[in-house]
């Protein structure tokens, strides 16, 4: 896995790379700025920068000096490149020197005023083939506004491609947040490592795509303190073993869908259609009398069982988990007085893994520490509204921190918390974070949560709750990705989610 540092984590990275490996902070910045402008030179230029203008705007900090490095590096590979200082002189050592370096080889550096119209600005921007973003790094702890607002604004206006170093300026390095106001960019150059802003939705649409550079300090050096790990395809395939010879069905294991109400069958279908391409050997959808009549005339390889509301109904669910690996409750199972009690039933009686998700989300709103009476054998699958409202918050209280978020709900549940969306987080009891790294937009559709579920029901059977689920996230993202590559950025059924599991197994196991 990848790890994913904070700003203060990165911070303290630089620190130790300079304090106690003795690398000068020149170094880092030189190899930053390098491999910067070899990315930009590359990705935006298709190999060959000569000829191309560039304008690079600079801050008087740090990150403004890994814009001076950009800017010299370019030039020297032939590009028309202009720097800009927004500011009156560099604040920093290393700023300064790396402007006096460009300026030495015959750079060009103007200097914006800070109370200009920065209409000369505008004009610039019109006539270059790209603008780097060098105003703001990680350090950001304030919201932009007055003039810096105004210079980002014209960044953004610009038709050029914007490349961000570091992190778009104006972003919280941290949440992915919007300060005041932000460059979005088509590419951002990270140093060191992902950032955790990189990998929340709204600072993964700020920061394009995101590129890594080497800054000459082993990566290992950051494996003590780190935020989170970013999953790879070679995670997926350390844990996920090929099936023994003598594999049959229960050795599989057999999955129960709790799901499902009249007008929502077919919730409880994808999910129970997510658990068998997710490679359980049997899936049993358990749901109301009615609800399992309209079923059975439209599914083959699953199976049902009747549960009806009454006196007896924790016998019936307990019938129905008989000999049941793992239940995934939720999909569509409805609100009422009946559901809640199921629902609660096999949370106190199920000795298997559970996956909850939708309606048994909702259920509990306000009540997470319900879930910490399965002793960590719970799996929550929440978008980001259905975790506020277990938590009492807001979806955007939610987003505004989403690894916080999530974190602070799997501890207070004792369970395995998957908050949903773009660069889904996965959270342990213990305090381990993982992010996905793959899926896109495709994946926006009714029922690819549903499909989810039951995936991560299937993967539950044989793996550790943590485990199987950043496993099931990553291989429902794939599925989206092959998908996206034959047909397009819309259009996916989340039934084309499911049939697309085992090309997407055979798709990690290939490499």
């Amino acid at each position: 896995m990848i790890p994913i540092l904070s700003r203060a984590e990165m911070r303290a990275f630089d620190a130790h790379a300079i304090g106690v490996c003795n690398v000068p902070s020149l170094v880092l910045m030189e190899n930053a700025g390098r491999g910067a402008a070899e990315i930009i030179e590359r990705e935006i230029f298709g190999g060959r920068a000569r000829g191309r203008r560039v304008v690079v705007v600079c801050g008087t900090g740090n990150n403004g000096g890994d814009g001076f490095v950009v800017a010299r590096r370019l030039m020297s590979r032939g590009a028309v490149v202009e720097a800009w200082l927004a500011g009156d002189a560099p604040k920093t050592i290393d700023c300064r020197i790396n402007m006096d370096a460009f300026l030495g080889i015959g750079g060009r550096v103007v200097h914006v005023a800070t109370n200009g119209a920065l209409e000369e600005q505008k004009t610039a921007l019109a006539a270059t083939d790209v603008v780097v973003d060098a105003l703001f790094g990680v350090g950001l702890d304030r919201a932009i506004d007055g003039f810096f607002a105004s210079l980002i604004a014209v960044i953004n206006d610009a038709p050029a491609p914007k490349i961000a170093l570091d992190v778009p300026s104006g972003m919280n390095a941290d949440t992915g947040v919007v300060m005041g106001a932000c460059v979005t960019a088509k590419l951002t150059v990270s140093f060191g490592h992902p950032k955790l802003g990189h990998v929340t939705p709204q600072g993964a649409r700020l920061s394009g795509e995101v590129h890594v550079v080497d800054i000459g300090v082993p990566s290992s050096l950051s494996s003590a303190a780190h935020s989170a790990d970013l999953v790879e395809a070679r995670d997926v395939c350390a844990v996920l073993r090929p099936r023994p010879a003598d594999a049959h069905k229960y050795r599989a294991g057999h999955v129960a869908v709790l799901a499902g109400a009249p007008g929502k069958i077919g919730a409880a279908m994808l999910c129970a259609k997510g658990a068998l391409r997710g490679g359980a050997g049997a899936a049993t959808i358990v749901t109301w009398t009615k609800a399992a009549k309209a079923l059975e005339s439209r599914v083959a390889e699953i199976m049902t069982a009747r549960i009806a509301e009454g006196s007896d109904l924790t016998h019936q669910i307990d019938a129905a988990l008989v000999h049941k690996r793992v239940v995934v409750m939720g999909p569509g199972f409805g609100l009422g007085d009946g559901a809640r009690a199921a629902v609660n039933h096999a949370l106190s009686s199920f000795q298997g893994t559970m996956v909850v998700d939708a309606d048994a989300l909702t259920i509990h709103a306000r009540a997470i520490e319900r879930f910490a009476t399965t002793g960590g054998r719970a799996i929550l699958t929440p978008h980001a509204s259905e975790l506020g409202r277990l938590l009492g918050m807001t979806s955007e209280e939610i987003e505004a921190n989403r690894f916080v978020a999530a974190r602070t709900a799997a501890a207070r549940a004792n369970a395995v918390v998957v908050l949903k969306g773009a660069h889904t987080v996965v959270a342990a009891p213990d305090g381990r974070v993982v992010v996905n790294s793959s899926g896109n937009p495709v994946l926006a559709t009714a029922g690819s949560g549903d499909v989810l579920a039951g995936l991560v029901g299937a993967l539950a059977c044989s793996l550790h709750p943590f485990e199987a689920a950043w496993c099931a996230v990553y291989l429902h993202g794939v599925a989206g990705d092959t998908w996206k590559e034959k047909h397009g950025d819309r259009g996916m059924l989340a039934s084309d989610i499911a049939e697309g599991l085992p090309a997407a197994f055979a798709a990690v196991f290939q490499g």
